[in-house]
C-alpha cells in the first residue's frame, strides 16, 4: 500500500468519524429539544392539579360541620 493510499484511507476514516459525531450531536440536540417541550406540559398539569386541590380544600373549609 502506497503513501497516497494510506492518506486516502485515513481521510475516509476521519470523514466517517465526523459524520458519526455530527449524527450523535444532532440526536442529542433533538432529545434535549423534545425534553424542553415536554416540561411545560408537565408544569401546566401540575399547576392545574394544585389549583383543583386548593379549590377542594376551600370548599371543605366552607362547609359547616365537616
Amino acid at each position: 500500500m502506497g503513501m497516497q493510499d494510506q492518506f486516502k484511507d485515513k481521510a475516509e476514516q476521519l470523514k466517517q468519524q465526523a459524520k458519526e459525531a455530527m449524527g450523535k450531536a444532532k440526536d442529542e440536540a433533538s432529545e434535549r429539544a423534545s425534553q424542553g417541550r415536554e416540561r411545560p406540559a408537565d408544569e401546566a398539569r401540575k399547576a392545574q392539579q394544585e389549583a383543583r386541590d386548593r379549590a377542594d380544600r376551600d370548599r371543605m373549609d366552607r362547609q359547616p360541620g365537616v
